[in-house]
């Protein structure tokens, strides 16, 4: 196979911004591309969407952080804003037998049977966000922030009900692990917001372990596999981090980018409120067109590859470019940067990989996917007359180059003068 030629590094902002500008001069150059990592630490993004789907189930590219040449090499610095995903003990740094364990200690709480069954308490719990949405709105002149109010409460509850975390760590924990995975954290502040995250989560698993309850932290400390293997004292703690913190910030993002996509085109929207479309489409598309991860660390490649005719060095930290292969015109047509509920529904329409891949695949999409669902509907029902309160250029952009979203979603719930 012919290899294509070395390219320019592009340095990835660590303050983060809007993707897709950058993603589509990417792509226009190639599949993979070359990037520049805070640090100056050289690694790899893969962007195409058929590349990305080859690489995230390629045999020959590992998780385990034993393969990364610069961290092995001793380059990597403490406080390194991407440590934390590189080394956090658990599924999403593990390969083989080890991650077939671990997965499978933890994917029976995420059965489509036990997902179906939490739908009672995420309609409820979005009923009241909705009416402290309204609260918000009415204190604030009519306008309130959707992200804060109600994008992020409901998913932090649910999986911090799910987990058994008491209240009064719920915001803690959503700071902190903000700080943690955020790429523009100064190395000093990162350090001690890990410190102080992995002190809290072990002040959880402490209390489940002296007081079990009908959780799922209790259950991870009690499990065994069939070999009776169990969690190791470290790889629970990053069990809870993990999802703790992909168990809200996906959905977060997800939803909070879904509003922000019906109101900037009011003419979808009139396709659900006709039966056109219905509002997993809407979860769908926004997968694919806005996607909640844009580039998420790391994988490794055990020897060097050819990855859409770009050798990719072994031990080369390589980023997932998520957001990149869902508006990719190779997979999803030549206007794969138009937002369509009815692309789906298109003879041979590709499926986004927003959501992940092969062994990898994200554990929690269906409750995900469950989460973003019943908010969209309950939202828009509730306050049909909803639209942004600033113009959407005016949004500032999510914090660092991992997630991709806006830091806030200010909304009006109704029409002028009511």
């Amino acid at each position: 196979m012919e290899t294509t030629p070395a390219r320019t590094p592009h340095r990835l902002d660590p303050a983060g911004g809007c993707p897709h500008a950058v993603n589509a001069r990417l792509l226009a150059q190639g599949a993979v591309a070359p990037v520049e990592l805070p640090g100056g630490i050289e690694g790899m993004a893969v962007l195409g969407h058929e590349a990305l789907k080859e690489f995230l189930q390629h045999p020959e590219v590992a998780k385990d952080a034993c393969h990364f040449t610069a961290l092995r090499e001793g380059r990597i610095a403490p406080g390194w804003p991407l440590l934390t995903f590189a080394t956090v003990p658990g599924m999403t740094t593990a390969d083989g037998d080890d991650h077939r364990r671990l997965r499978s200690l933890v994917s029976r709480a995420f059965t489509p049977r036990r997902v179906a069954g939490l739908r009672p308490r995420i309609e409820g719990l979005t009923g009241s966000l909705l009416d402290a949405l309204a609260r918000a709105a009415a204190a604030g002149d009519g306008v309130a922030d959707l992200r804060r109010h109600f994008a992020l409460p409901l998913p932090m509850g649910v999986i911090c009900e799910l987990l058994g975390v008491d209240v009064r760590f719920r915001a803690r924990l959503h700071d902190l692990g903000g700080k943690v995975v955020a790429t523009d954290t100064p190395p000093a502040e990162a350090v001690a917001a890990n410190r102080e995250l992995l002190a809290v989560l072990e002040e959880i698993a402490a209390a489940r372990t002296a007081h079990p309850g009908d959780d799922l932290t209790s259950a991870l400390i009690a499990a065994r596999d069939e070999d009776g293997d169990r969690l190791g004292p470290r790889e629970l703690i990053g069990t809870l981090l993990l999802m703790i913190i992909a168990g809200h910030e996906t959905t977060l993002n997800l939803i909070t980018n879904a509003v922000r996509a019906l109101c900037a085109h009011p003419a979808q929207l009139a396709l659900v409120r006709a039966g056109e479309a219905s509002w997993a489409d809407v979860v769908e598309e926004t997968l694919r067109w806005d996607a909640p991860v844009s580039y998420f660390p790391f994988r490794y490649p055990v020897r060097d590859l050819t990855v859409a005719g770009t050798v990719v060095p072994a031990g080369t930290p390589v980023l997932a470019g998520y957001s990149a292969a869902g508006r990719d015109p190779a997979a999803h047509g030549p206007d794969a940067d138009r937002f369509d509920l009815t692309r789906a529904a298109r003879p041979g329409a590709a499926r986004h990989l927003s959501l992940g891949h092969g062994a990898h695949y994200c554990l929690g999409a269906p409750l995900a996917r469950l989460e973003a669902t019943v908010a969209l509907e309950r939202l828009f029902t509730r306050f049909p007359a909803l639209r942004l309160a600033v113009p959407d250029d005016d949004l500032a952009p999510h914090a660092g180059f991992v997630g991709n979203s806006v830091r806030s979603l200010p909304v009006r719930l109704a029409p002028p003068g009511t």
